[in-house]
C-alpha cells in the first residue's frame, strides 16, 4: 500500500509553476521538421505587443490549446507558431504618450530616433502578452516566436508588395478614405466603429439661378455644402423631369453647380434631391467619377477648413458646421432642422470622429484575389465553422472594396516605393535603388507612409514559416490544420489571409476556420471599462487556479453561442478539480505499480460497467473535439469523472479494495482502477494540463510527462475495453434503484445513519437475478439493513413507493419517521412557499414594474418564480407520498 504522494488539498499555483518549466525545459512543446507523424499544425492570432491578456484571448489561446494537446496525445506532430504583432497605430500612440510625458514628442525626435524609442519600448514591455499566455499554459513552440516587425517578416512584406504591384495588384490614386484627424491616418472600412448618433437633419435649399425655385436636399454635415460640385436627382424622378434649370446656385458660396441625373438617388428620401461632395463622401465620389465632377477638399488633413471653403477657411470642422447653420439661416435658405438617428464613424483606437476625405493612398485592388478566396470556401476547401459564418464571409467578399494599405504614422513597415525628384517616376523595389531606372537620376526619396498593421498580418501563416523561402517547415506544416479566432477579425484578418495565402502559396492557409463567440459578463452584457463589469483573466486564475478557468471557458464554448462569464461560475469548476484531485488522491493510496493488463475473466459488474462507460466517453470526446464541440467534450468527462467515476464507481469498489468482499476480484478491479485513472487524466489533459500532469507523476507505471502519452484509444488494452451493453443496463437499474431510495430518504428527511428495510418486487427473472446478484452493492450503496425481492410481494404497511425500470420499490418508514410531525413539517414550508410565490407573483403581474425595471432584474424575478414553483412541486410530491406511506 502506498502512503498519500498528494497533498490533502490542491494548491494550483506552485504546481503550474513547476510543470510550465518542467515543459519548456523539455522542449515538449516542440514540432519537428523531420518527423513522419502526421502534421497538426496552428497560427496563434498574434495578441498586439502592447496587448494585455482579456477574455477574449483567454479564450482563444484555451481553445487552440485544447486541440494542440489533443492531438499531441493522439500522435500528431503538432506544430502551434506563437507571436505577437507590432500593432502600428496602437504601439506609436503608447510610444506617443510616454514621450508626452516626458515633455517631448514624436516630431523633435525625428523619424530615426523615434523607431528606436519604439523598440526600445518594445523590449521592455512586449513580453508581457507572451508571459500571460504561458501563465494561461499556451503550449506554444516559443522557440519560433515570431514578430511581424523581425527580419524575416518584413522581408516577406516587401516581397509581397513588390509582386503584388508588378501583377497591378497594387496601385497609388485619390481616394475618398477614412480619416482620424487624431491620429493622422488613414483607416480601412474595417477600422472604422460606427455609434447610433442623436443628430440631425439640416434641409437646405439651392435656388435656381433665375430665382423661380430650387431643390432641397437634406445632409448631416452641413459644413461639406461648401465642397458641393453638383446636385443629383433620378432620372426617373417625375418631380424634375420638367424644370428649366440645369444648374443651381450653391448656397454661402455664391457660384452655380450642375444638376445631373444619376439612379443612385433614393427618390423615397426627402425631396429627392441630393448634393454631391466627390471629395467628402465615398457614394458622391463614385458619382463624380461617372459624371466627371470636380472634386473640391474643404476640409484638410487636420479637421480644419481649407482655403476652398471661403470665409470659413481655418475653423474646426465642427465649429464651421454651426457657423454655416447660422449663414444659412441668415439668408434663409435652411428649410428646417429636424432630429435625426444615424450612425456615425470613428476610429477603433482613439474614437475619434473620423471623416470621408479625398487622398492620395496606396491600395489593392482586391476583387481579382477575392473571387478565390469565394471558391476556396464555396468547394470546401477551407471550412467555416459554425457554417452561419460563411454566409456573412460571402456577403462582405462579394462586396469587397479596394483595400487601403499605407498609414500616415512611423511605426511599421515602410513601404518600398522611391519618387525621383528628377523625373517623378515611382520604383517599387525590394532594396533601396542607388539610381534611378528612368532618368538615371540620384535624388531617391523613399514613402514616408507605412502599410497597415493587416497587410503584414495577412501573410502570418506562411511568412512565420519562412516563406518567400520553400523551408522544410513550410513544407511540413502549410498548409495550417485550423484557425482559431472571433468573429470580429473574420475580415480584418481571416479573409484577406485567404486572398495571399492563395495567391502566393497556390492553397488555402488553413483547412477549417472555427469561429468562437464572445465572453460576456453573468447578465450577456458585453464587457466594456465604462460599464465596470470587466472581468480580469489574470484576478481568476490567480484566486480558483489556471485550470479550473481553462474548463469553464471549455465548457460554455458552444459554437454560435455568446459565453456568460462570472467568478462563480469558475469557482463551481474549481470543486471539479478537486473533485479530479481527491480521486486520484483514494485511487493512488490503493495503487502500488501500473496495471497493464485487464484481467476480463474477473471483473465484477461496476469494473466491466466502468470500463465501458470509459470507452463510450473516449468516443464522445474524440469526436466532440474533431468537430470543434469544446462544451460537448468538457460536459463528457464532467459527468463521468464526477457522477460515474467517482459518485459510483468508487464508492462501488471501496469493499472489494479494503477486502470485505470478494478478496480474490481485488486484483482486476485494481487493474480496472488504474487503467481508468490513467485513460481518465490523458482524456481531461488538455482542458486541464496542470492537475493532470502533477497526477500523472504519481501514477505508478507511467513514464515521462503526460504529454507523451498515447490517447486512451490507442491503449495496448482497446480490444478489452469496449462498449459493454449488459453491464451498462444492469448498472442502469442498480443505480436507478439505489437514486430511488436515496430519494425517499432525502424526501422524508431521514438520517443517512438509519438503515432502512427495503422490499423490491418485480415480475421480471431477468431484473431479479441482476439485483440479488449485486445485493452487496445495494444494500452498501443505499445504506440498508434488509433488502428482499420477490416477484408477488405485498407493500409493508407505512412504506414509501418509488418505481424504477419495471422495478417497484417499498421503503418501511415504520418506526423511522413520526407521520404527525412530518406533516406538520411540510404543511409549514408550503404556506411559506405560497406566500413567497404570492410575492413574486405580484411583482409580475405589475405591468409598471414589467415596463420600468432593467431586463436582468425582471430575468431574476422570473427565475426566483420557477425556482419556488418547483420547489412547490416537489414538497407536494412529497406530502402526497406521506399520505400515501401513512396507510
Amino acid at each position: 500500500m502506498i502512503a498519500n504522494q498528494l497533498d490533502k488539498a490542491y494548491e494550483p499555483h506552485e504546481v503550474e509553476r513547476r510543470w510550465y518549466a518542467y515543459w519548456e525545459e523539455n522542449q515538449l512543446f516542440a514540432a519537428k521538421e523531420e518527423s513522419p507523424q502526421p502534421s497538426y499544425s496552428i497560427v496563434i492570432p498574434p495578441p498586439n505587443v502592447t496587448g494585455v491578456l482579456h477574455m477574449g484571448h483567454a479564450l482563444n489561446n484555451t481553445l487552440q490549446d485544447i486541440l494542440c494537446r489533443y492531438r499531441r496525445l493522439r500522435g500528431d506532430n503538432v506544430l502551434w507558431m506563437p507571436g505577437t504583432d507590432h500593432a502600428g497605430i496602437a504601439t506609436q500612440n503608447v510610444v506617443e504618450k510616454k514621450l508626452a510625458a516626458e515633455g517631448k514628442d514624436r516630431h523633435q525626435l525625428g523619424r530615426g530616433k523615434f523607431i528606436e524609442a519604439v523598440w526600445q519600448w518594445r523590449a521592455q514591455y512586449g513580453s508581457a502578452i507572451i508571459n500571460q499566455l504561458k501563465r494561461l499554459g499556451a503550449s506554444c513552440d516559443w522557440r519560433r516566436e515570431r514578430f511581424t516587425m523581425d527580419e524575416g517578416l518584413s522581408r516577406a512584406v516587401r516581397q509581397v508588395f513588390v509582386q503584388l504591384y508588378e501583377e497591378g495588384l497594387i496601385y497609388r490614386g485619390d481616394y475618398i478614405i477614412n480619416w482620424c484627424h487624431r491620429c493622422h491616418t488613414a483607416l480601412a472600412d474595417l477600422e472604422v466603429e460606427h455609434e447610433e448618433h442623436a443628430g440631425h437633419l439640416y434641409h437646405i435649399r439651392y435656388p435656381f439661378p433665375d430665382g423661380s425655385g430650387g431643390i432641397v436636399v437634406a445632409t448631416t454635415r452641413p459644413e461639406t455644402m461648401l465642397g458641393d460640385t453638383a446636385v443629383a436627382v433620378h432620372p426617373d424622378d417625375e418631380r424634375y423631369q420638367k424644370i428649366g434649370a440645369q444648374t443651381v446656385i450653391l448656397p454661402l458660396m455664391d457660384k452655380e453647380i450642375p444638376i445631373i441625373r444619376d439612379s443612385y438617388v433614393d427618390m423615397s428620401f426627402g425631396t429627392g434631391g441630393l448634393k454631391v461632395t466627390p471629395a467628402h463622401d465615398p457614394n458622391d465620389f463614385e458619382i463624380g467619377l461617372r459624371h466627371n465632377l470636380p472634386r473640391v477638399k474643404v476640409i484638410g488633413d487636420d479637421g480644419r477648413m481649407t482655403s476652398e471653403a471661403g470665409r470659413f477657411q481655418g475653423l474646426d470642422r465642427f465649429r464651421c458646421r454651426e457657423e454655416v447653420v447660422q449663414a444659412l439661416k441668415q439668408e434663409n435658405l435652411l428649410e428646417k432642422v429636424e432630429p435625426y438617428q444615424h450612425s456615425v464613424g470613428h476610429c477603433y483606437r482613439c474614437k475619434t470622429v473620423i471623416e470621408p476625405n479625398l487622398s492620395r493612398q496606396w491600395f489593392v485592388k482586391v476583387k481579382p484575389l477575392a473571387e478565390k478566396a469565394i471558391d476556396a470556401v464555396k468547394t470546401g476547401q477551407t471550412v467555416i465553422i459554425p457554417a452561419m459564418w460563411a454566409n456573412t464571409y460571402f456577403d462582405w467578399m462579394h462586396n469587397i472594396r479596394d483595400w487601403c494599405i499605407s498609414r500616415q504614422i512611423w511605426w511599421g513597415h515602410q513601404i518600398p516605393a522611391w519618387t525621383c525628384e528628377g523625373c517623378d517616376e515611382i520604383i517599387v523595389a525590394m532594396e533601396a535603388p542607388a539610381v534611378c531606372p528612368f532618368c538615371k537620376g540620384h535624388n531617391l526619396e523613399q514613402e514616408t507612409d507605412v502599410l497597415d498593421t493587416w497587410f503584414s498580418s495577412a501573410l502570418w501563416p506562411f511568412s512565420t514559416m519562412g516563406w518567400p523561402d520553400g523551408t522544410p517547415l513550410l513544407q511540413k506544416f502549410y498548409p495550417t490544420s485550423v484557425l482559431v479566432t472571433g468573429f470580429d477579425i473574420l475580415f480584418f484578418w481571416v479573409a484577406r489571409m485567404m486572398m495571399m495565402g492563395i495567391h502566393f502559396m497556390g492553397d488555402v492557409p488553413f483547412k477549417d476556420v472555427y469561429v468562437h463567440a464572445l465572453v460576456r459578463d453573468e447578465e450577456g452584457q458585453k464587457m466594456s471599462k465604462s460599464k465596470g463589469n470587466v472581468i480580469d483573466p489574470l484576478t481568476i486564475i490567480e484566486r480558483y487556479g489556471t485550470d479550473a478557468f481553462r474548463f469553464t471557458l471549455a465548457a460554455f464554448a458552444a459554437q454560435g453561442r455568446d459565453i456568460k462569464m462570472s467568478a462563480k461560475r469558475v469557482e463551481g469548476y474549481r470543486h471539479f478539480i478537486n473533485k479530479v484531485w481527491n480521486a486520484a488522491r483514494f485511487s493512488l493510496m490503493h495503487l502500488d505499480r501500473g496495471y497493464q493488463a485487464i484481467q476480463s475473466e474477473r471483473l465484477s459488474l461496476p469494473d466491466r460497467w466502468i470500463l465501458s462507460r470509459l470507452h463510450q466517453v473516449t468516443a464522445a470526446v474524440s469526436e466532440a473535439l474533431d468537430s470543434y464541440r469544446f462544451n460537448d467534450a468538457a460536459s463528457e468527462l464532467y459527468k463521468f469523472v464526477w457522477h460515474e467515476f467517482c459518485d459510483w464507481y468508487l464508492e462501488a469498489i471501496k469493499p472489494v479494495l479494503y477486502e470485505k468482499e470478494d478478496p480474490g476480484h481485488k486484483e482486476a478491479t485494481l487493474g480496472v482502477l488504474w487503467r481508468v485513472l490513467r485513460d481518465t487524466l490523458a482524456l481531461l489533459h488538455p482542458f486541464i494540463p496542470f492537475v493532470t500532469e502533477e497526477i500523472w507523476h504519481q501514477l505508478p507505471g507511467t513514464n515521462g510527462s503526460i504529454m507523451t502519452a498515447a490517447y486512451p484509444s490507442a491503449g495496448t488494452d482497446a480490444a478489452r475495453i469496449a462498449a459493454d451493453k449488459d453491464a451498462e443496463a444492469q448498472m442502469a437499474l442498480l443505480i436507478g434503484i439505489i437514486s430511488g431510495i436515496r430519494n425517499i430518504r432525502g424526501e422524508m428527511d431521514i438520517a443517512p445513519s438509519r438503515s432502512l428495510a427495503v422490499t423490491i418486487q418485480t415480475h421480471h427473472a431477468n431484473l431479479r437475478e441482476t439485483v440479488e446478484g449485486q445485493r452487496n452493492l445495494i444494500i452498501n450503496l443505499a445504506r440498508l439493513e434488509s433488502l428482499t425481492v420477490g416477484d408477488h410481494m405485498e407493500r409493508p404497511k407505512s412504506s414509501a413507493t418509488v418505481i424504477v425500470d419495471g422495478a417497484t420499490i417499498f421503503v418501511r418508514l415504520a418506526g423511522i419517521i413520526d407521520f404527525t410531525k412530518e406533516w406538520e413539517r411540510l404543511e409549514k414550508e408550503l404556506n411559506k412557499l405560497a406566500a413567497d410565490l404570492a410575492t413574486v407573483s405580484r411583482k409580475l403581474d405589475n405591468a409598471d414594474f414589467l415596463s420600468k425595471a432593467p431586463a436582468q432584474v425582471v430575468a431574476k424575478v422570473r427565475a426566483q418564480q420557477t425556482r419556488l414553483l418547483e420547489k412547490q412541486r416537489k414538497l407536494q410530491v412529497n406530502l402526497e407520498r406521506l399520505k400515501e406511506a401513512e396507510t
